[in-house]
């Protein structure tokens, strides 16, 4: 267990906020670091969390979400939303996007879609979205997550 947690935290990760809404209609937000691309046609992707998760009765219950891909100038937001559920939009950085869900501005990239299949597997769950609709926003390197402290990557080859 241990020797899977140290290697975790060594493997950068692509920082993503998914938003949706609450079954209360309240604006519902975190930070994700599992995000992958499972699927090209259809365009799919997927994302895990744990059941125990504050958001998961809100993703359990969803249809739509909204994928955020941040860059370096992100990094408060992503801080944001891993805090406190109370302050994640506390912020006006965000508008109504499709089917109502919260769409940040400012992210370098956002996809909307539709939650296809929740995969439970233990006390976490494997979330499947087919991807409906789509934006890119300023161009910015993008925002790492690498042993609990957020990086920018270096290219390599210049």
């Amino acid at each position: 267990m241990s020797a899977f947690k140290h290697a975790f935290r060594r493997h950068a990760a692509g920082v993503a906020i998914v938003t949706l809404r609450s079954p209360e209609g309240g604006p519902v937000g975190f930070t994700a670091t599992s995000l992958a691309s499972l699927a090209a046609v259809p365009p799919l992707a997927t994302f895990n969390m744990a059941r125990t998760a504050s958001s998961w009765p809100a993703v359990e219950s969803t249809e739509h979400v909204i994928v955020h891909l941040l860059g370096l100038g992100n990094r408060e937001l992503a801080q944001r939303m891993a805090g406190p559920a109370a302050l994640r939009f506390a912020a006006d950085d965000w508008t109504e996007g499709p089917h109502g869900v919260p769409l940040l501005t400012g992210v370098t990239a956002w996809m909307s879609g539709r939650i296809i299949e929740r995969v439970p597997v233990h006390n976490n769950a494997v979330v499947v979205i087919e991807i409906e609709d789509g934006g890119v926003g300023p161009d910015d390197d993008a925002l790492l997550y690498h042993d609990r402290r957020y990086l920018r990557p270096v290219h390599l080859d210049d």
